[in-house]
C-alpha cells in the first residue's frame, strides 16, 4: 500500500502503533488518514471517534480499512447514523484493489481542498 501511494506522489507517514495515533494526527496533521481497524494495541474505531470528536482532527478525511466483517459492519451503522459527524469518512473491505484504494484517496482529497 505505501509503495502505491509514493508511486503516486503522496507523502506517507507510518505509525506502528495505534496507542500514539491520536496524540501524532492531532499534533501534525495530514491531508488523509489511513486506518486500519484491528491494531493490536488499541480500536481503530475509537480512534476514528476521538479524530471526529476534536475540533483540529475533525475534517481530515478517513479511509478504514479491515478485513473483520463484524468490525466492518459496526463502522459502517456508525458512518450512516451521523453522516456529518462522519464525514469524509470511507470504509473499504479487504480484500481490495490497490486501484480502489487510489480512487478513494484522490476522490477524499479533492474533496478536503474545496
Amino acid at each position: 500500500m505505501r509503495r502505491v501511494l509514493e508511486d503516486e506522489q503522496y507523502q506517507v507517514s507510518i505509525l506502528q502503533e495505534g496507542k500514539d495515533a491520536f496524540t501524532r494526527v492531532k499534533s501534525i496533521p495530514p491531508d488523509l488518514l489511513i486506518l486500519d481497524l484491528k491494531l493490536g494495541d488499541a480500536s481503530g474505531q475509537e480512534i476514528l471517534k476521538q479524530l471526529k470528536s476534536d475540533a483540529i482532527t475533525a475534517d481530515i478525511p478517513v479511509i478504514i480499512y479491515t478485513a473483520a466483517v463484524l468490525e466492518a459492519d459496526e463502522v459502517s451503522s456508525l458512518i450512516e447514523s451521523d453522516p456529518q459527524f462522519y464525514n469524509s469518512v470511507c470504509l473499504l473491505r479487504k480484500p481490495f484493489e490497490l486501484t480502489v484504494l487510489l480512487d478513494k484517496v484522490e476522490e477524499l482529497l479533492g474533496k478536503s481542498e474545496h
